[in-house]
């Protein structure tokens, strides 16, 4: 395997190393893995990138953590195939991180512009400032300094701020939603999402036994709030999942006045509000209309992650809640996170200094070229093959083909052609979207992005 430092994204290295661990292991039960620190050691990475490796894998179902013991693989059934029978999301995860597949489906907004090299640099100065003994190697909610900051940050008035208490800071995405939806007594209940919605949270609510309802985003990003109130009516709905600025991975926006109708009628029923917020900030235009603006402020929790912006090194997640503090923070006690210190800091230095904010500007406006970029590739080959939204902001294209189409053979097609697209039913538990895919503008651009686009309309004009 080559040497990860020689590679510009480590953890893919890294991950690649751990799926061939996995499978050449003849162990027939759970295998336990290396440590976070004992994988940095064995493959010159830093801590971070085997932490973000593993979060990978973890997303995957194929890993998971037990609290201070490390990692442990997941039984799996049967080989990862081609063959239709088997799961869709697997064969995408593994076919894009293989050598040599574009993957016209990955979403990763800091690929065009990250602040690792920054960050990295940061924290080599507070190492030598901070003095590894006089640094805690405990602090259960985060970071002191990273949780004010973000609290800072989250807050824009007298009627809507945060406090550095309220702030909770995890090993990653997943582990801080798990983590609130065990605290806030949400798991085996039923769910109201956006729809298509993030596949990572879909599979989160499924993990916690959460029966989903999807709500379907019309082309202009709008419920049909008849159907909504409905739903909320009839359904015993204990928890809404939407997405603060933009709808991900739709790319519309929601009008500030439908946000504000859901907002009131889920605070009448006592109904938590999870806002994603990882691609808050990666909106196009003025900033639009946040749900947190309006929502119920003790029925109110803001989730999202430092990765999309900043880059693997900052893998961490976190989320802001005001009410039941009292069971977020025994849920955080017992999970006992060991996140590194100085990286923390590191990372609310970015905040404090308003280093984020110049980086931002920087990255809005490279994915705003990007997606007209790509939009210009698309209205060139589509040719009757798919129909073109053009997106308000995130890092995705949520295309649908114009004519009946089996996605799920595109797909297979394309991976003969080196070629990874993410069809649309990995956005719905209930088999939507089957006639659609979200389709990235995040790519190496120095790759043939025309002819993968050529082949793609090509594909589905001529599957049955």
């Amino acid at each position: 395997m080559a040497n990860p430092k020689d590679t510009a994204f480590a953890y893919q290295s890294v991950y690649r190393y751990l799926v061939e661990l996995i499978e050449a292991s003849s162990a027939q039960g759970e295998q336990k893995l290396p440590s976070l620190r004992q994988l940095a050691q064995r493959l010159g990475v830093s801590v971070s990138t085997t932490k973000y490796a593993y979060s990978l894998l973890e997303d995957e179902g194929r890993v998971y953590a037990r609290p201070k013991l490390g990692y442990f693989t997941r039984l799996i059934p049967a080989p990862l195939s081609t063959e239709r029978s088997s799961n869709l999301l697997d064969q995408v995860f593994a076919n894009s991180r293989q050598p040599g597949m574009l993957a016209l489906s990955a979403d990763v907004p800091a690929i065009l512009l990250s602040l690792e090299n920054p960050l990295l640099m940061i924290e080599r100065e507070l190492a030598r400032h901070y003095p590894r003994a006089l640094t805690p190697q405990y602090l259960p909610y985060g970071e002191p300094e990273l949780r004010a900051a973000l609290a800072e940050r989250y807050t824009c008035s007298t009627d809507h701020y945060w406090q550095a208490g309220q702030v909770y800071i995890g090993a990653d995405l997943h582990s801080v939603l798990e983590l609130s939806l065990n605290a806030l007594d949400l798991a085996g209940t039923v769910a109201l999402v956006e729809s298509p919605c993030s596949w990572a949270i879909l599979r989160q609510l499924q993990a916690a036994n959460i029966r989903v309802i999807e709500l379907h985003l019309d082309a202009d990003g709008r419920f049909d709030l008849h159907a909504l109130n409905e739903r909320l009516e009839h359904e015993p709905i204990r928890l809404a999942v939407l997405s603060s600025t933009v709808n991900i991975p739709h790319g519309s926006r929601m009008p500030s006045e439908d946000k504000q109708q859901i907002c009131r009628w889920l605070a009448e029923r006592d109904i938590w509000l999870f806002e994603n917020d990882t691609y808050g900030d990666l909106y196009f235009a003025t900033q639009p209309a946040r749900y947190r603006d309006f929502a119920d402020p003790q029925r109110l929790l803001v989730f999202s992650t430092f990765d999309k912006v900043i880059g693997s090194e900052a893998p961490y997640g976190y989320v802001l809640c005001r009410g039941c503090g009292p069971q977020l923070q025994r849920m955080f006690l017992e999970r006992a996170f060991r996140l590194s210190p100085i990286r923390q800091k590191a990372i609310a230095k970015l905040f404090t200094s308003k280093r984020i904010d110049a980086h931002l500007h920087k990255l809005r406006a490279l994915l705003h070229d990007c997606m007209i970029r790509m939009k210009n590739l698309l209205d060139q080959y589509a040719r009757g093959a798919f129909e073109v939204m053009t997106p308000q902001g995130g890092a995705c294209f949520w295309l649908a083909a114009m004519c009946p189409v089996d996605m799920r053979r595109v797909f297979e097609h394309l991976l003969v052609e080196r070629i990874v697209i993410a069809p649309g039913e990995l956005f719905s538990q209930q088999g939507s979207w089957k006639q659609h895919l979200r389709l990235s503008f995040t790519l190496d651009w120095s790759k043939d992005i025309a002819q993968a686009v050529e082949q793609l309309s090509q594909a589905i004009r001529q599957s049955p």
